[in-house]
């Protein structure tokens, strides 16, 4: 058994592995293990209480499973516990956890209180230092506990980690079924963790590219109809969905600007595609590419200066930057192969993108302004990279052969890989921003 300084220097040591900033633990010594390049999770124990329900057990899971999908975490099995009630007033007895080697412990009892709200009081302890690190208490309605075993969670990572915390999101995608000839596709939204799917759209008509606004309340998606294609705006509190103006053309690949009061999307006319904006209060629209080359999949810098798209300008598919108003333009792709669906990072500092070289696909990153390309994933078909809200995962979709596609998830550094535990065929994720 290891002895660490504070929990913070090893889980700092695992970020700095995977290329994360470590202005939080520059003053402290950094230790360690690798073995063949693969990151050595954390041991955390998990344990929230309930009296007289299952509530404490359900959000315990839910806690563990959240952290261990990051891959920096490894939750141990309750049933190895030697101490077996730890009181959310109590210290525990480290020499048990320590036993067990449990680095961490997070402690914690869930209760419906008088006026009916589920409240959850926690610790989080370093076990090898003996001190508290953490202690909160959330409440919500008991509807609503799986949110608050995801705000635990996002406590922990986030004092464990010294990033943002991502488990209280969703994601919305395209929810596929049927044959590949006859595929319904359906616009869906669920938990970050596959949990509670609902559908927002009949099947009636197919779906396309569904994108967040960045206050998580409405999605803009395309329509795609046996005679055209439109470009609409669900608000998933109200139900409504509206049509975005009267626009000539195929029109395809919307994205909210940063502030929501903006949707730059690609229209196709006349054997030409390019790029537009719509101011969405007044519907007034600007085209800021004017190419003959195909320009589409414009994607926003997080401070709203900046887009960067796809386009074949040059011959081939590749990526470009220019400022918001068409100003600008610049290519910052330059391996080979055909580049598409370029999406900024939430820090404006990475690009995440598409990639189809020598017969595979492939989900990689690169600098903002071109440069350093790594590619972090590859299979037969693999597309739409999307960003957690703290820009240290990508959710992407995979398609084998003759196969219905599934959500992926996969860190920054390429180092983890996770299936999203989603049942059925899914594609074109976008992942929301932190609920409030």
């Amino acid at each position: 058994m290891r002895s660490f300084k504070t929990l913070s220097v090893l889980v700092g040591a695992f970020l700095a592995l995977a290329g994360a900033p470590l202005a939080a633990f520059a003053q402290a010594p950094i230790r360690a293990e690798v073995n063949e390049g693969v990151i050595a999770p954390l041991p955390i124990a998990i344990d929230i209480e309930s009296s007289g329900s299952d509530l404490g057990d359900k959000i315990t899971k839910v806690v563990m499973a959240d952290l261990e999908r990051s891959g920096f975490f490894k939750p141990i099995d309750p049933n190895a516990f030697i101490e077996q009630s730890v009181g959310i007033d109590a210290t525990p007895t480290f020499a048990s956890w320590k036993t067990i080697n449990a680095q961490a412990l997070a402690n914690g009892v869930a209760r419906v209180d008088g006026e009916g709200r589920l409240q959850v009081d926690f610790r989080l302890w370093d076990v090898f230092s003996e001190k508290q690190l953490l202690g909160q208490s959330v409440t919500a309605t008991p509807e609503n506990w799986r949110r608050i075993a995801h705000k635990i969670a996002d406590a922990i990572y986030e004092k464990l980690t010294g990033e943002e915390g991502y488990f209280d999101t969703r994601i919305v995608f395209v929810a596929e079924s049927g044959a590949r000839g006859k595929r319904v596709k359906r616009l869906a939204i669920m938990d970050q963790d596959g949990a509670n799917p609902s559908y927002l759209t009949d099947g009636s008509y197919k779906v396309m590219t569904p994108r967040f606004s960045a206050d998580s309340q409405e999605v803009a998606y395309m329509v795609l109809r046996e005679d055209s294609a439109r470009i609409y705006v669900f608000n998933i509190e109200t139900g409504r969905q509206e049509a975005v103006g009267q626009i000539k053309g195929m029109v395809f690949a919307p994205r909210f600007s940063p502030d929501g009061s903006k949707l730059a999307y690609s229209v196709a006319q006349g054997g030409n595609t390019d790029i537009y904006v719509m101011d969405l209060r007044t519907r007034a629209t600007r085209r800021v590419t004017t190419d003959p080359g195909i320009d589409t999949s414009p994607s926003f810098s997080p401070d709203g200066s900046t887009i960067v798209f796809n386009s074949d300008r040059g011959g081939s598919p590749q990526l470009y930057a220019m400022n918001a108003d068409g100003s600008g333009v610049r290519r910052i792709s330059f391996g080979g192969g055909i580049y598409s669906t370029p999406v900024f990072s939430p820090k404006g500092d990475k690009i995440a993108f598409t990639k189809q070289s020598g017969g595979r696909f492939f989900i990689g990153v690169m600098d903002a302004g071109g440069g350093n390309e790594k590619l972090l994933t590859s299979s037969f078909l693999e597309e739409g990279p999307t960003w957690a809200p703290n820009g240290r995962y990508i959710m992407f979709f995979r398609e084998p052969p003759g196969a219905l596609p599934s959500l992926w998830m996969v860190e920054a550094s390429g180092r983890i890989e996770r299936a999203v535990p989603y049942s059925g065929g899914a594609s074109d994720p976008a992942w929301s921003p932190r609920l409030k």
